[in-house]
């Protein structure tokens, strides 16, 4: 298993304990739109504060929008950029 694929699987069981989401997280393709799929933005809140926690990093202001929060691809971007940073 890549890197990727393992951060993948985490935060598909971060989404699926904190996005309160109505459709199993397992069945969404990772460019599905978690908005759509019935995630609110009180919901993302605290999904973006349980990915803090559980990945040991902190969103920095700029990546705080709707687009990095709206689909498993892109809090994987964002986790595995910042997790970049972390290593540089």
């Amino acid at each position: 298993m890549s890197d990727r694929e393992h951060v993948n699987g985490e935060i598909r069981t971060v989404i699926a304990n904190h996005a309160r989401l109505p459709v199993d997280v397992a069945t969404l393709s990772d460019g599905a739109d978690l908005f759509e799929a019935g995630m609110t933005s009180h919901a993302s809140v605290n999904l973006m504060l349980a990915l803090e926690d559980h990945f040991d990093v902190e969103f920095p202001d700029t990546m705080l929008t709707r687009g990095v929060f709206q689909s498993i691809g892109a809090i994987e971007d964002a986790l595995l950029e910042l997790q970049g940073r972390a290593a540089a």
